[in-house]
């Protein structure tokens, strides 16, 4: 199983400008989630943080009991040993064919024998849908290859976590589409950590287990997926919508002024140019057939069941029709959930971090919870 992330306050600045503070999070091992923002949020800073290639100004970032804040030099060549990075652009060597592109970290970083090595690298090329291409050149091979094959260096060290940055970059929707699902795949194959970042809608929604966002400096959100897919956070529901209309403009934030001019227009009839309403619990795609189900989804919904009745009630709804009749016999679940005529004394503070852990308002249960009670 991969291994967790636990990050808490971590704050990264570049000289007097902040790019994101206080971020505070966990990824559970063994699950896919996904870091959405607009451009220039920091996203792929924040990978970089991860993995100890940028160093924050305060927080901590804890995997298997080691802070790569502060650990030493030594300690952090070892913990990267758990990582496998795909970079937007593959990263592969213009004059290096695939096989000697994937085979470079384990030439670099062990002592394994040219036997063994071929046998790692054919399997990951394998594994990536590229078995045959190995002597070809980076330049002789499409962008989604060239993703491909970016995956597959990065798999050869078996690592407990893969960070993705922007796999769709470059990318029709088409191959897209596919990279999300060897994305799904890999994951049920070696149960490993995944953290993506992207822009991409599409993916957002039918890719990850769980899903936060940066905006305005800050971690708007993070949580299980159904909660950013059924937020009502102005920002999230710009963002899932592709909408001009929101917080979030050409450049920067929008000021009151101008949001509120906006929504002056909505309300006289005029269309921002955008979709209608995308948001709601899509399924999930689901692994390839013939590999089995993934150990994460499991996990997952053990640990989503334990906080359900804390969460936003459209976003309990969703998990629960998303429930068989099996897992709602397993976890106390029947039926729907019918509206409280109990008040909430707290409101829901979306921008409180990890939810499993956050501030949430208590839901009355008209049937049981998980786990029995009241």
């Amino acid at each position: 199983m991969g291994a967790e992330v636990v990050v808490e306050g971590l704050t990264k600045s570049f000289g007097r400008q902040t790019i994101w503070r206080d971020v505070t999070l966990t990824l559970p091992p063994g699950e896919v989630s996904v870091m959405l923002g607009p451009s220039g949020t920091g996203k792929s800073v924040f990978l970089k943080s991860i993995i100890g290639l940028l160093k924050p100004e305060r927080g901590r970032c804890e995997i298997n009991g080691v802070d790569i804040v502060t650990c030493s030099e030594h300690k952090l060549y070892e913990i990267r040993k758990l990582f496998g990075v795909l970079f937007q652009d593959g990263a592969l060597f213009g004059s290096m064919n695939l096989y000697d592109n994937v085979a470079f970290p384990l030439r670099e970083h062990t002592r394994k024998s040219e036997a063994d090595i071929r046998k790692i690298v054919l399997e990951k090329l394998d594994m990536t849908g590229l078995a045959g291409a190995e002597k070809k050149l980076p330049g002789e091979i499409s962008g989604g290859m060239r993703k491909r094959a970016g995956l597959a260096r990065a798999l050869v060290l078996d690592p407990e976590i893969i960070l993705v940055d922007e796999p769709d970059s470059g990318l029709d929707p088409v191959r897209t589409s596919y990279i999300s699902q060897l994305l799904i795949d890999l994951n049920t194959q070696i149960d490993a950590t995944i953290l993506i970042v992207s822009h991409n809608i599409n993916l957002a929604r039918t890719v990850p287990d769980n899903i936060g966002m940066l905006f305005r400096r800050e971690l708007v959100m993070f949580g299980p997926r159904e909660v950013l897919l059924t937020s009502e956070e102005p920002v999230v529901k710009q963002f899932l919508n592709g909408s001009r209309i929101g917080p979030i403009g050409m450049s920067e934030e929008k000021d009151e002024a101008t949001m509120a001019a906006e929504q002056a227009q909505i309300e006289a009839g005029h269309h921002d140019g955008s979709t209608d309403d995308v948001r709601g619990v899509v399924p999930q795609i689901q692994p390839t057939p013939g590999l089995g189900e993934r150990s994460g989804v499991r996990r997952r919904l053990d640990r989503v069941m334990r906080i359900l009745y804390t969460l936003p009630r459209a976003a309990q709804q969703g998990i629960i029709d998303s429930l068989t009749d099996e897992e709602k016999a397993r976890y106390g679940v029947k039926g729907t959930l019918r509206p409280s005529p109990t008040p909430r004394p707290r409101e829901w503070q979306p921008d409180s971090g990890d939810l499993s852990v956050a501030e949430l308002p208590t839901t009355t249960w008209h049937n049981s919870p998980p786990g029995g009670g009241a």
